[in-house]
């Protein structure tokens, strides 16, 4: 399967091109080219235009911000088939954030002035981008609601899951990121992660985090 073909997979998994026909699909696809990161290198950092919309072939891109404390405060971790970089590519304003390759990564790009160009052409495209916006308004609303009012157990165990049904059920993240991503200490994490290890829910290994019963976190998660 070439590229262009591999990218129109991801698109088609993508709710802003799910409805899109194989040749409109193969139309966008063809106008992308792809990219490499070295683990911990810099996709673009926060002030840079934004210029561009990202599709992850392979490996993992973290989208980052800094926190009043000089920390780094992690919003959300981009795996194979995931796009990013919507509303930067849309309006051509500075981006709100940081994206560093979380390992080895290669990426889809597909550049500004070649997407407009096609939204021009095809309005029913940028239909679908708006309904895609407003759903990502929706989900932070959600999690902006999950930090202030879920006890720590489920916003932890909703975070492990998210990220599980992403990167499989071996979670490459460290307890300090983890921390960070639920609004938490890291000493409050680890000790919350020690007793679900002895539940047998999961294991703790450097850097990664193995899911061992789903099953008990999605019910943690779903606070039953």
């Amino acid at each position: 399967m070439s590229k262009a073909a591999e990218f129109a997979v991801i698109l088609k998994m993508n709710p802003m091109f799910a409805d899109l026909g194989t040749d409109e699909l193969a139309r966008i696809s063809g106008l992308c080219h792809t990219e490499h990161l070295g683990s911990g290198e810099l996709l673009f950092q926060k002030g840079d235009a934004g210029d561009a919309l990202f599709g992850v072939r392979r490996g993992q891109i973290r989208i980052e911000t800094g926190a009043s404390d000089g920390s780094r405060l992690t919003l959300n971790f981009m795996g194979p088939g995931d796009l990013f970089g919507e509303v930067a590519v849309l309006d051509g304003q500075r981006c709100t954030a940081d994206a560093t390759a979380g390992e080895p990564t290669e990426l889809f790009v597909l550049r500004r002035e070649d997407f407009l160009g096609h939204l021009e052409r095809e309005p029913k495209v940028a239909i679908k981008i708006i309904q895609l916006l407003c759903q990502r308004i929706r989900c932070q609303s959600e999690r902006m609601e999950e930090s202030v009012l879920q006890p720590l157990p489920v916003r932890l165990a909703r975070r492990l899951c998210a990220l599980a049904s992403d990167f499989g059920s071996e979670v490459r993240i460290s307890q300090e990121q983890l921390g960070v991503f639920v609004g938490a200490a890291r000493e409050s994490v680890n000790r919350q992660l020690q007793l679900w290890r002895r539940d047998g829910i999961l294991d703790l290994q450097r850097g990664r985090i193995l899911l061992l019963n789903t099953n008990r976190l999605t019910a943690v998660a779903r606070n039953e």
